[in-house]
């Protein structure tokens, strides 16, 4: 509007802004707010915990730099060409994070960081476990101790290089060791934990030969 106090002398609407004029607005908000304003959710931080891990065990490999602030450093290569009709700060956290920044990974770094780095591990009950990653630590595996009855060798991942931490849990759920060998767990201490807990878990099997005992996560089975 072009005035003379309250006195309007003329009016005109102004150009639709052009998307790539929108686009830079939404990730100068972005830059200026945070990657809080992106829906990051589990499955996108679990990639990013684990691509970082991996940047850490594997410093020749070429992992990209996915610390938050290189991220923000590089909005127009990750989060630009998924802005197509994207015009409110709003429709942001709508976007799918986890998809947008796996496909900035070539297919040979997919496939790698899925071996390497895997989000689960199947135990030898037969199920599948989380995996929980978090950069400068080794993953974690809560498992119960039922569910590994057998195995001598604690788990790994990065192709060996990696030891897992195992959060041994009760049979409710809840940690009773912790360790990153099993083997020394089955040998030194699994008969003072037996001791302990057989009284307060009598429907669950606590043999006195973990080694050949058959891995579940169930209860006895009656005879």
């Amino acid at each position: 509007e072009e005035r003379l106090d309250a006195l309007v002398l003329s009016e005109r609407g102004l150009p639709r802004p052009s998307a790539e004029a929108i686009g830079a607005l939404l990730m100068a908000e972005v830059r200026e707010r945070g990657l809080k304003l992106l829906e990051m959710g589990e499955s996108a931080q679990s990639l990013v915990d684990r691509e970082r891990c991996l940047r850490d065990w594997q410093p020749d490999a070429g992992w990209p730099d996915w610390s938050d602030e290189n991220l923000l450093n590089t909005l127009e290569h990750w989060l630009a060409p998924w802005l197509d009709g994207v015009t409110r700060v709003d429709q942001l956290r709508k976007l799918d994070v986890s998809n947008m920044l796996r496909s900035g990974l070539n297919w040979e770094q997919q496939q790698a960081l899925d071996r390497l780095a895997p989000t689960h591990l199947t135990v030898p009950s037969g199920h599948r476990r989380r995996l929980t990653y978090a950069p400068g630590e080794p993953p974690v595996l809560a498992v119960k101790l039922q569910e590994l009855f057998g195995l001598g060798d604690t788990p790994t991942v990065c192709g060996g290089k990696v030891t897992v931490v195992l959060h041994l849990l009760s049979p409710a759920g809840r940690p009773m060791q912790v360790t990153r060998d099993l083997k020394s767990f089955w040998q030194h201490t699994y008969q003072d934990v037996r001791k302990e807990l057989k009284g307060r878990y009598p429907k669950h099997p606590w043999p006195e030969d973990p080694w050949n005992a058959p891995p579940t996560a169930g209860v006895k089975r009656r005879r």
